[in-house]
């Protein structure tokens, strides 16, 4: 990816004396907020760490409730989107207007089918009573704290899952802007920074699928 970019004056903010220091600044600011979410999920995955070390035969038995094909179907997708913008990205460096919108219509259905996985999935085991705490009425696991994984589960994938909409929500806006025809090589810092947002979505994923999903 390029390191600067060059835009016409109307993109330029009053308080940034050149576009390539306006970029520099919004690629931090991005990287900074970046880190807050690797904190943020870093204190979910020791937490994870902690309890699975305290339990570590119930996590074992917990996880063979969790569907392993539809995980391995959601990285399997979230890889493809992790690409796709990506090629965004590329196609407004190369000022392809039609690929850009392409290339992120194609994110946001994988994004989507994501979702919708997820849904069934939820939706499964809300059926079989696999609930958070105390609403936890499943009886097909012999253990006095079996809500405690799936109360872990709920709140790393759903907070995963809560990212993945608002993912869906920057790219529609991308989407909206780029048929107005706001992005080409001379200015592509939303789809950049957006790209880099979700390729972390994709990254703490592929943390989780093995971690809920592959534990043996």
């Amino acid at each position: 990816m390029a390191e600067t970019q060059s835009l016409d004056k109307s993109n330029l903010k009053f308080y940034f004396r050149s576009s390539d220091q306006q970029f520099s600044s919004s690629k931090l600011g991005m990287w900074l907020f970046l880190f807050t979410e690797i904190m943020f999920f870093g204190g979910l995955f020791v937490a994870y760490i902690v309890f699975r070390a305290w339990n570590p035969e119930l996590f074992t038995l917990a996880a063979t409730q969790l569907d392993t094909l539809l995980g391995a179907v959601n990285t399997v997708v979230l890889i493809g989107s992790s690409l796709t913008i990506a090629l965004a990205i590329r196609s407004a460096q190369l000022d392809n207007q039609k690929m850009i919108i392409n290339y992120l219509l194609m994110t946001i259905l994988l994004a989507t089918v994501f979702l919708v996985i997820k849904y069934f999935e939820y939706t499964h085991k809300f059926d079989l009573g696999i609930m958070p705490g105390a609403l936890y009425t499943f009886e097909g696991i012999e253990h006095a704290k079996a809500s405690v994984f799936f109360s872990i589960y709920y709140m790393m994938t759903g907070l995963h899952g809560l990212h993945v909409v608002i993912g869906i929500g920057l790219m529609i806006w991308l989407v909206v802007r780029a048929k107005m025809g706001d992005y080409s090589s001379q200015w592509y810092t939303p789809v950049e920074m957006t790209g880099l947002y979700w390729h972390l979505v994709d990254i703490i994923w592929i943390f989780l699928f093995p971690l809920m999903y592959l534990i043996d």
